[in-house]
This record gives structure tokens, C-alpha cells and sequence, in this order.
């Protein structure tokens, strides 16, 4: 958690509480969902399953899963931020909770992609609703809290019926059926369709007996041919009292707002027989979507300014960040200049050796052409000893012009290290003044480190 900053609480569940918090190596806002572990109990299973499915289902309309910290207190899973769900969004920018019609084929064309992709992945998420749809500040709609997903295969597991926030459960589950598949999460997909179309849900039960009612007051009680075929592929349902006949109610009475082609798809999403329904990858290639394109949905000015300015750091961090940037920003520019430096001696020094090198090689051919002329003069029988005096003096002179080089070289190389070694010092003396010690890290007045 040394990597976070905590900032702000944004809700508190049964299990888990979730902030609001920024990643100290990267600066990113993220939601920190922290999850208190029991001494006894351990890790919820919830837990293990979302972090399980979330590290596999990584998708533009899906809550990104960035880490996870176990601790011996504490589970902390650090999730991608987004600034609102779709149920604060649809209070906040919708009429009365309805939102344009726009911004609706938007929303629910990016819920069916992620819910698709759930499902090709042999995902169930058992568990959507409003508020398990995120929001961010660019439209984008994902798919969040997986703690009641659960993995299916072929033949279909025998799962719970104990999933699925009431106003979204599927009548089939509803009647108890234990081997349901992708259509509860369509039937899910329905409700909150139309939910985005009125503003409000459009089944509001108290209990599951009185759900089943609220939803076959609208869309019919169904046939007994229906309810045999629904006993046939879950043979574990018992209907003990013949169901209450009620006969369906036309959607666009329902949903008036709604047009043509919505209120068609929502009669394949919203049917009682869980073979009947569309699935995610049928429904997106329905004409509501393929007549025309998807616009972008309908942001509200000030919902975003309002958003923008909540990701501001509060004034205390915002100081330390500032302070902490400052330096850094210092202690690059006095890198830099150590390095510049550097160069310049490192430049120096070589054009020193090349000069040295051609001094050399000057004096070899001065001392070979000497050593010719004497060569020539002792043949000739000219060589006397005021030549080879003089010859002496002249290797003599030679030989004290090349110690001065030398002399001068380890004087150059002598005053580059006490400047190296100065400017280390006037380094080191900058930090202690902004607060830091020579390691880098700031220390407060009375010498604690912060």
C-alpha cells in the first residue's frame, strides 16, 4: 500500500469498503477496494473468484483489475477509477432518471459488448444492475463487480438461484432453476435497457413470489406449452399453484418513449423462456443498432467539469507533490550539468592527449632526422665534439620539453578532479537545503525523514 495514496471513501458494502485513490509511481487515479479478511474464515470466496475471472477479462467495457495486495488484515484489490455508476449518472443527468435516447443505444451497445465478451470467455457475471455499471468522464461504460461471476462450461453446472439483485432476476431463476446459462445476464441486460429508457426499474417486486407477479403482469403469464418446455431444461423447478394469469402488455404502453426498433429488441431480451432470448452477439447486430450509427453518448458539460475537478489532489498532498517535483526537477538539472561538466573535461582532456600525441610524433622525426645529419657527419669525417656538444644540448632541451608536458597533463587532470569534487559538494549542500539528505530523500526541519 506504500505504492497508494488513499484519498476518499466511495462507498462501504457487507464485505468491502472502496476508496478513492492515486498511485504514488505513476500519478493514476484508482478505486482501492479494500476487503477485511476474518482469522478464521480467511479469504472470502467472493473474493478469490472476482480476482480470478477479473485477471482473465481484460476489455474496453470491462473494469480493469491492476493489482492486488494481500496482507494478513486485509485484501486490497486496485481497480481502474471511474467516476460514477450508471444509477448516480441516470440520477444526476437523466429527466427525472430517464436519459436521451442517444445516449441510451450507447450504453446499452457497450454493455452488450462486455457482457459478449463475458461470454465467449465462459463468464457468467449473475449479478448486473445499474450499480455494477461504471461510468467514466469519457462515456465509456464497464462492466464492474464480478463477486457473484462464476465460470461455466459444457454440460452446464448446477449453480445457486440466490444471484441477481431482485428487480433483475430472471424469471426462470425466479422459479428455482439451477442450470441457467448466459440468458440470466440478458434478461439482466432488458431490465436495465428499459430502466434507462423510463428512469425507473420496471420490475419492482418486494420478494421473488412477488416478482414473478410484477413480471408476468407485463409480459404475460406463459403458456403452459412454455412453462413444460422450461421444466424440461430445468427439471429441478417445482411449481407447486398454478401461476396467476395475466395477459401481456404491449411494450410501447410500457416503455412510450422508446422507438420501433427498441421496443422490438426489448421483446427478445425480456422473454419468459430462457431459450427464446436473444443472445449478446445477436442483439448487437439487431437493425436498433445496424439502421444507423452509434453515436457517442451525450456528456453534460458540467458533469464533466464536476469530475475533472474531483480527481484534484487535496491542498496538503498537492504541496508535497509540488515540493517533490521541484526537486526532482533541481536535482535533474544538476545531473545534467554534472554531466555537461563532465563532457567538457573528457573533451579537454583528449584534445590534450591528441596534442601530446602530435608533439610526440614531431619530436621522433626531429630525433630521427638528427640522428641522420650525425649519421651523414661521422662518415664524411666532419663530426667533432663542438657538433656532438651541440647535439647533446639539443637532446637535453628535447627531453625537458616533453617533462613540462607531462607536468602540465597531471596539473589538468588534478584541477578537473577538485572542480568534480566541488561540484559534488555545492550538490550536496542545494539538497540539505530543500530538505533532502545525500541519498535523495526529504527530511523535515528537525531532521526526520517524511
Amino acid at each position: 500500500m506504500a505504492n497508494y495514496v488513499q484519498l476518499e471513501k466511495l462507498g462501504e458494502g457487507t464485505y468491502a469498503t472502496v476508496y478513492k485513490g492515486r498511485s504514488r509511481t505513476t500519478s493514476e487515479v484508482v478505486a482501492l477496494k479494500e476487503i477485511h479478511l476474518d482469522a478464521e474464515e480467511g479469504t472470502p470466496s467472493t473474493a478469490i473468484r472476482e480476482i480470478s475471472l477479473m485477471k482473465e477479462l481484460k476489455h474496453v467495457n470491462i473494469v480493469r483489475l491492476h493489482d492486488v495486495i494481500h496482507t494478513e488484515s486485509k485484501l486490497v484489490l486496485i481497480f481502474e477509477f471511474c467516476e460514477q455508476d450508471l444509477k448516480k449518472y441516470m440520477d444526476t443527468h437523466g429527466d427525472r432518471g430517464a436519459l436521451d435516447l442517444n445516449t441510451v443505444k450507447n450504453f446499452t451497445h457497450q454493455l452488450l459488448n462486455g457482457i459478449a465478451f463475458c461470454h465467449d470467455n465462459r463468464v457468467l457475471h449473475r449479478d448486473l444492475k445499474p450499480q455494477n455499471l461504471l461510468i467514466n468522464r469519457r462515456g465509456e461504460l464497464k462492466i464492474g463487480d464480478f463477486g457473484l461471476a462464476r465460470a461455466f462450461g459444457v454440460p452446464v453446472n448446477t449453480f445457486s438461484n440466490e444471484v441477481v439483485t431482485l428487480w433483475y432476476r430472471a424469471p426462470d431463476v425466479l422459479l428455482g432453476s439451477r442450470t441457467y446459462s448466459t440468458s440470466i445476464d440478458i434478461w439482466s441486460v432488458g431490465c436495465i435497457f428499459a430502466e434507462m429508457i423510463t428512469g425507473y426499474p420496471l420490475f419492482r417486486g418486494r420478494d421473488n413470489a412477488d416478482q414473478l407477479v410484477q413480471i408476468m403482469k407485463i409480459v404475460g403469464t406463459p403458456s403452459d406449452a412454455t412453462i413444460a418446455q422450461i421444466k424440461l431444461n430445468s427439471p429441478e423447478i417445482q411449481i407447486k399453484t398454478p401461476l396467476a394469469k395475466h395477459p401481456k402488455q404491449p411494450f410501447h404502453a410500457i416503455v412510450p418513449r422508446a422507438p420501433r426498433d427498441a421496443l422490438n429488441l426489448l421483446e427478445h431480451l425480456l422473454q419468459f423462456e430462457p431459450s427464446r432470448r436473444y443472445d449478446a452477439h445477436q442483439a448487437m447486430v439487431h437493425p436498433y443498432f445496424t439502421s444507423g450509427p452509434i453515436a457517442p453518448p451525450t456528456l453534460p458539460t458540467t458533469g464533466v467539469q464536476a469530475s475533472a475537478a474531483s480527481l484534484a489532489l487535496p491542498p496538503r498532498v498537492a504541496a508535497r507533490a509540488s515540493q517533490a517535483s521541484a526537486a526532482v526537477q533541481a536535482q535533474q538539472q544538476a545531473q545534467q550539468a554534472q554531466a555537461q561538466a563532465a563532457q567538457q573535461q573528457n573533451a579537454q582532456m583528449i584534445a590534450q592527449q591528441q596534442q601530446q600525441q602530435q608533439q610526440q610524433q614531431q619530436q621522433q622525426q626531429q630525433n630521427q632526422y638528427n640522428a641522420m645529419l650525425a649519421e651523414q657527419a661521422a662518415r664524411q669525417g666532419y663530426y667533432d665534439q663542438a657538433t656532438a656538444a651541440q647535439m647533446q644540448q639539443q637532446q637535453q632541451a628535447q627531453a625537458a620539453h616533453a617533462q613540462q608536458l607531462q607536468m602540465a597533463h597531471a596539473q589538468a587532470q588534478a584541477q578537473a578532479q577538485a572542480q568534480a569534487q566541488a561540484q559534488a559538494q555545492a550538490q550536496a549542500q542545494a539538497q540539505q537545503g530543500r530538505g533532502m539528505d545525500p541519498n535523495g530523500y526529504y527530511m523535515n526541519p528537525d531532521q526526520r525523514y517524511q
